[in-house]
């Protein structure tokens, strides 16, 4: 299924419109008064706050001194959700939801997206919240990470949470490709840099990497998007500088994994 030209330009006006607005309403954190936070809907967009472990960049750092989950938050998130309210018709709620694992109300939400999951890392009762998570059926998208040692880093956090599972790359055929829209010819997405650099890759990460882990069913219930930065794509969608392309298929792809997600 082909993104129409008309849909994505009606979609861009209103990214950059709503964008402003989310710029400047937006609570850095976990939302403001003015954002219905306790509207009831059938689809929350939840973004997953963790505790990064620093300690390889600073000895001194401690954990939780970073806040790199929450990069391209909360304007991706929003922008991401004006082009899901509009190009179906799922009830989503207009505003994001940041979830944790300290405590059980991350199984409310069952879809998660979390970003730079270099830097995650976990205790073992969050793992253990997050491995419960998925195999009762919820659903993690990770993205914005980059080259070998960041997949290093990733898979520690990964094998702690689901030591037994292993990661595969999907294929164009994958059915969570063709979901909503039907993605047989993927390319790298940048981030923002690529607009002064020309540059679709950071690091060593020189090629994208579309893959997953499955349970025991066949569901996939990680989705990993490496070597790429989605949340860039929708973040920066209202700007003429950030190349058209790579934001439609940063939309595409982001709603066909919602749709899986909401279907598996």
């Amino acid at each position: 299924m082909e993104f129409s030209r008309v849909a994505l330009a009606g979609l861009t006006a209103a990214v950059c419109c709503m964008g402003l607005w989310a710029q400047r309403t937006a609570d850095f954190g976990f939302g403001d008064d003015d954002s219905p936070t306790n509207v009831k809907a059938e689809f929350y967009w939840s973004r997953l706050a963790y505790s990064p472990n620093m300690a390889s960049i600073n000895p001194n750092a401690r954990r939780g001194s970073s806040r790199s989950w929450s990069r391209d938050y909360p304007k991706a998130d929003r922008q991401f959700l004006i082009a899901m309210h509009r190009l179906t018709r799922i009830d989503g709620r207009p505003t994001e939801q940041v979830v944790t694992l300290n405590n059980n109300d991350i199984f409310n939400y069952p879809w998660i997206y979390a970003v730079q999951v270099q830097n995650w890392t976990f205790t073992d009762s969050e793992a253990k919240r997050l491995h419960e998570y998925l195999l009762k059926g919820g659903f993690l998208m990770v993205d914005d990470f980059h080259g070998t040692e960041d997949w290093e880093n990733f898979m520690n956090g990964m094998r702690q949470v689901l030591p037994d599972r292993p990661v595969e790359n999907l294929q164009s055929g994958d059915e969570i490709f063709h979901i909503l829209y039907d993605i047989d010819d993927k390319m790298q997405i940048p981030g923002e840099h690529y607009v002064w650099s020309g540059r679709t890759y950071e690091k060593d990460g020189y090629q994208p990497k579309w893959r997953a882990i499955r349970d025991d069913k066949g569901r996939i219930i990680v989705a990993i998007c490496h070597n790429m930065h989605l949340g860039d794509a929708w973040e920066w969608a209202d700007d003429p500088n950030y190349p058209e392309t790579f934001a439609s298929m940063a939309f595409r792809v982001g709603l066909d994994y919602i749709l899986y997600g909401m279907t598996h």
